[in-house]
Order: C-alpha cells, then structure tokens, then sequence
C-alpha cells in the first residue's frame, strides 16, 4: 500500500452509519465536507478559531486539526445533526442575536452542544469560559455567552425523556 493510497473509515455521521474512502492525511472537516456536510466551517485551518468543532463520542474537537482515519469507529455529531442541544441553541442564538455573518455559528453551536450535555447546570463562568476557546469577530462574547445560557435554561424547562434505570 502507498502512503497516500486511500483509507477506508467506518464512523456514525449524525446518527447514520456511513463508510468513507479517504487518503491518511485528509483532516476530518475535509472528509465530511467531501460528504455534503459543508456547515462544518474551515477558519484559521490551525485549531485556533474553532469553526471547524465537531463533536466525536460527545466530545468538541477540531476537525481541521483531527485526521478523518482517527476518527475510525467514532460518533460524529455536525451541525447538520439533530440533537435536542442544537435545536435549543440554534433558536437562542437566533432570538438572542447572537450571530450576525454566522461565519463561526456552526462551531460555536457544537461546542455549546457539548457543554450543555456533560453540564446541564454549567455556571455562567464555566459557559464563558468554555466558550472563550472559539473566535467571534462579529458579536464578541456576550450575545454567545447569553444564548448559551438561554437554551440552558429551555433545555432545563423541558420533560425529562430519558427512562429510569
């Protein structure tokens, strides 16, 4: 096999099993994006604005920086998703005015997504500081900051759908 040869990936794309043919040093942004999945947003292309976060096994990554053949075998959450998290943030940052190019907004929304369910009771200072990581050229922090804590608390508001063990 030649280094550049493709690779063959298995990952769980938003809830779909899906196989993608890749060469070894395609980022995962890339590879999603050769998949339709264009609401990933390429940045800076270094992992610093963080644009580019999806969510892998639950957790924020930046897929510039990941290599889609590490994320063999993982569950990747885009914006294109349908989590419950997604919907409640995208209608805050709506309503919240927390997006104007809405450039940075895909990033920004998985990033939050993540946050709110490892933490559903995050301070406001734990959110700000979360939220710190990614790059706003447009709204600054606080609309982002408010949004987040907006959908916090509809998300708090709502039944619990999960079963009792």
């Amino acid at each position: 096999m030649a280094e550049d040869d493709p690779v063959t990936c298995a990952l769980d794309v938003n809830g779909r099993a899906e196989t993608v043919s890749v060469p070894p040093r395609r980022t995962l942004a890339d590879a999603l994006r050769d998949h339709g999945l264009t609401g990933t947003r390429l940045g800076c292309e270094h992992g610093v604005c963080g644009a580019c976060t999806v969510l892998m096994d639950g957790r924020p990554v930046r897929s510039c920086l990941a290599l889609a053949v590490q994320a063999e075998g993982s569950r990747i959450e885009t914006i294109e998703g349908d989590a419950p998290e997604l919907g409640a943030l995208r209608q805050a940052f709506d309503t919240g005015g927390a997006l104007q190019c809405g450039f940075c907004t895909p990033g920004f929304l998985m990033l939050a997504a993540g946050l709110l369910r490892d933490e559903p009771g995050a301070s406001p200072e734990r959110v700000r500081e979360v939220i710190s990581s990614n790059l706003c050229r447009c709204t600054g922090g606080v609309p982002i900051v408010n949004a987040v804590l907006a959908a916090q608390r509809e998300l708090a508001a709502r039944p619990s759908t999960g079963s009792a063990s």
